[in-house]
């Protein structure tokens, strides 16, 4: 976690530091929720709630069996479904997850 100056700052250390598994941030600037949205490389991208809101039940995928923070996960003969990747939004107003 990191108080920053401005979006390009938080992008910047996200990129250094971020896990490609789940960032978030707080602000009420709709134009830096935008561009946070667009450039963050991360499969769960939040904006004004816990990062514990990703999670395979919470997004309505069932019981996770597992965890990727790579983006093609698919191993020998791939198909056009192995060749793409899901980018989940979160938009919150505070939520946490007790």
């Amino acid at each position: 976690m990191r108080i920053v100056d401005s979006i390009d700052e938080a992008i910047d250390h996200i990129a250094t530091y971020g896990s490609l598994h789940t960032e978030s941030i707080v602000t009420n600037d709709y134009q830096a929720t935008q561009k946070f949205l667009r450039e963050v490389n991360s499969s769960s991208v939040i904006i004004n709630a816990s990062t514990r809101m990703s999670d395979g039940g919470v997004y309505g995928l069932g019981a996770e069996v597992g965890i990727s923070t790579t983006k093609i996960h698919a191993y020998g003969p791939m198909g056009v479904e192995d060749l793409t990747t899901t980018k989940f939004i979160v938009l919150g107003e505070g939520q946490i997850r007790e």
